[in-house]
Order: C-alpha cells, then structure tokens, then sequence
C-alpha cells in the first residue's frame, strides 16, 4: 500500500512539474506586445525630450502597451487604464521591484535611496519604520503641522504673487523639514536649506528621465574614468546635508530639545528596526525629499487649474463660502463635506499629471498580458498621460470636467480612479497637503491669467516630475 501511494505521490509531482514546464514553455512563445521598429543592434531610439508625450502617440499607434529595445533592455510601456490595473496591481508584486539603475541609484544616491530598491531584506526593514510613520490614523497627527505650513503659503501669495511658484515649493521643503526633522520656525524660498531640498529634487528628477545616462543601457561606461564624476559629486554633497540634518536631531536629543520627527523616531527605534549606522541620515531625509517636487507640481498645477478655469473655480468658491464661510478657515471637519474642493484636486491631478511619465518597474517574473508576454528582467513603465487621456475612461479628457467624479447621486464615484503618484504608494500626506492648499488658496483668492499673456497648461519642464514653466 506504501508503494502504491509513494507512486502516485510521484506521478503526481512529475505530472505537475511537466505542466508548470509547458505552461513556461507556451509563455515563452508568446510575442512581445507590439512597438517602433528597431535600428539594427542599437535597438530604438529613445526620444531626447518630453519622452511621455512621444510614448502616448506611440501607444495610439501600436496599442495599450507596447515595447522597445535598447542595448539589453527591454522596456514595456503601459497607456491605457484597464491594463495598467491588469499588469500594475493585479500583477503588481511581479512589477514590484525596480530596474538596476547605475546612475541614480547607485552613483547619484550611493544605493541608499528606498523607493529604487528592489524587495531585498534591507528594503523590507525600511518599510516597517516607513509603515509605523505614515499608516493613515499616524497620517493624520502631522496634518495640523501641514494646515499651519499651508496658511503661511497663503500669506506668501499674498504678499509676492508674482513667486507663487516658489511659494509652493518652499511649502513642501518646510513640510518635509518639518516632518523628518521636527522644524517648526518660519521658513522663507531663499533659507538654504529649502534651496538644498529643492536643488537635489531637481537634480534627481532631471537624472531619473528616460535614457539621461547612456550607463543604464551600457553598464560598461561606468568603468570610463570620469563618466560619473558630477552624479558622484552631487551625491556627498547630498549625503552631507542630510548626515548634518541627523546630528542635529542627534545634539537635540542629548539636549532634550528634540521634538517629535522621523529622524528621532528611527534614532530611538535604531536597534528594534535593525537599521544600519550607514546611510541613515540619507533615509531620513531622502525618502520625503523625493516627494517635495511632486507636492509643490501639484499645487502649483491646482493653481493654474483655477486660473485658466475661472467657472470651475467660482463653483469651488461657492461651496466654501457655504460650509466654511467667510470669518473662518476651514477644519478637518470640513473635509467630508467639501464634494466640490476634493474633485476639483482630483481632475487637476489627472489633467495635468505630475509623474507625468510614471516611474519605471522590473519584472521578477514573466507577466502575460492579452497573450503578451512582458518578460522577466523587462522594464516597466506606466505613462500616466496616456492613461489619464484615455477617452473611454475619460471621456472628453483634455476638457477640465471635475464632475467626472462625481455620480448620479451627488457622490463620488467608487469606480473611478487615478494613479497620481505611481502604483502601491503611500498617498496620504500628499494628498492631505494638495487638498488643504487647494482649499485655503481658493477660499482665499481670486485666480486669473493674465489676458496679456495666456498660460501655457502644457508648458513643462522636462524632468521626471513635471513642474509648470508659467
């Protein structure tokens, strides 16, 4: 009876191992989805400015992804919003990881920065401090500190329209000097550590655009004596800073003058989360850093939203006007009931997205999509344009509509959504900073263009993070 029961044991194993086997060999079979035509060994040619805008005419040409070729690399692109949830989340923890990424991660930022990781041990250790700080009921203790950053945005704007721009920016340097280091005093555009914040933002979202550093498609020029000296130069400069910012904390608890923040919280918790002495001064800050760009984008496209939407906005303002009033500033418990505030932030956010281009993925795995296979090893991309112009989810997607987002019943659609910050990240701050500044700013002022000298709402720069040039 044993050795009937360890024979069928057996066939069974070699029946399933033969089926898995098939199943990957049929996989394998299986077409790349469909791209540009390729240049003979050097593969395609990447274009050299405004890349998502090239990749979301390709996407009308060759389908809802397609694929290129560059040296070694495969490249995916996804543009159309139906996929990006079939590959991106049902799929999404064999497109969890990132792609090896010689110049920004391991030059520009020594291998310390956590968001280009892949899912290794160390990673997984950062998760657990970042999850303790930003899980949403711990989200919503920092939002007093946002609102007051926020009112002082407001007089900023009111006291130098003209550098509204870098009145946002300064909002999400102080917010991020705030949170990670516990920074309450008044911060101004032109305090060097809101220039610093802002200057590495800017250098990492020029770097991270598609195909910046020919080392990424060939690893062999970092062996070139001097290819990577201005990334290597900006990294000390970087770690320098953020090693300072760390000490401080580190004199201010010795002290007992150090207020709460994620710096003394991973310095207190150092043993518990196992975290390496090395590069922890770069995890306090790098981590929230990445997010000023996206922030201050954000608000200053809610802005030019309103400005070039003068009807939408009055409509926002009269919502205001009616749940907060005019004596008053809002609180967070009017959050739920400004419908109009809340839309109004969300279609600014698609309109004109920030992460414009997406960030790029690594497949662990074989991905089969439509009878596709999107290879292990391929580089993934979601090309939030193309999705957020998807007429059949967005119908009329270049007209700034906010009741899109709304249903029949006056509430706002459940089956309805936007990837605003990329796939699987944490959005609650973000979120709160955008919805905040977007109600105080139009519960305060007025937005106009100047007839003058009409806004551009697709000039940008050409960086990974889209800021507006008006």
């Amino acid at each position: 009876m044993a050795i009937i029961i360890a024979a069928c044991t057996l066939i069974i194993i070699l029946a399933s191992i033969w089926i898995v086997k098939q199943r990957y060999q049929a996989a394998r079979r299986l077409p790349l989805p469909s791209g540009p035509p390729e240049r003979w060994l050097l593969g395609n040619a990447m274009p050299k400015s405004y890349a998502p805008f090239q990749f979301a005419k390709w996407i009308e040409q060759y389908g809802p992804v397609f694929s290129l070729k560059q040296g070694h690399r495969i490249f995916v692109v996804i543009g159309r919003h139906q996929a990006a949830v079939d590959i991106m989340e049902k799929q999404g923890a064999n497109v969890a990881d990132r792609p090896r990424s010689i110049s920004v991660q391991e030059t520009l930022s020594g291998g310390l920065r956590m968001h280009l990781e892949d899912s290794n041990e160390r990673w997984r250790r950062m998760r657990r401090v970042l999850h303790a700080n930003l899980q949403p009921k711990v989200a919503e203790t920092y939002e007093p500190m946002q609102t007051r950053h926020a009112k002082n945005l407001v007089l900023d704007i009111l006291n130098d329209p003209k550098n509204h721009q870098r009145h946002a920016m300064r909002y999400s340097a102080s917010v991020i000097m705030s949170f990670a280091y516990g920074k309450i005093t008044p911060t101004s555009y032109t305090d060097p550590e809101v220039v610093s914040i802002n200057m590495f933002s800017a250098r990492f979202g020029q770097a991270m655009k598609l195909g910046a550093y020919f080392v990424d498609a060939y690893p062999i020029l970092r062996f070139v004596p001097g290819y990577r000296s201005q990334l290597n130069a900006w990294h000390k400069e970087k770690l320098t800073f953020y090693d300072g910012q760390l000490d401080a904390v580190r004199r201010q608890m010795r002290e007992g003058t150090a207020r709460p923040s994620f710096a003394r919280f991973i310095l207190e918790h150092q043993k518990q989360y196992q975290l390496e002495d090395k590069g922890l001064g770069y995890l306090a800050g790098v981590i929230f850093g990445a997010g000023s760009d996206t922030t201050a984008s954000a608000i200053t496209i809610m802005m030019m939203a309103a400005a070039t939407h003068t009807d939408v906005q009055a409509h926002v303002q009269e919502e205001l006007d009616n749940v907060v009033g005019r004596m008053q500033l809002l609180t967070f418990d009017d959050r739920e009931m400004l419908l109009q505030v809340t839309v109004f932030m969300l279609e600014s956010l698609r309109w004109r997205p920030v992460c414009i281009g997406g960030f790029a993925h690594h497949a662990s795995k074989d991905v089969i999509w439509n009878n596709y296979l999107i290879p292990a090893g391929a580089t993934v991309i979601g090309n939030h344009w193309a999705i957020a112009n998807h007429p059949e989810v967005f119908p009329e997607p270049q007209t700034f509509n906010p009741q899109r987002w709304i249903d029949d019943a006056g509430r706002m659609r459940d089956d309805l959504r936007f990837f605003t910050y990329g796939f699987g990240r944490c959005q609650h701050l973000a979120n709160w900073s955008v919805f905040v500044n977007t109600a105080l700013i139009l519960w305060a002022f007025c937005l106009l263009e100047n007839p003058a000298s009409k806004i551009d709402t697709l000039a940008f720069l050409d960086t990974a993070n889209k800021t507006p040039t008006w």
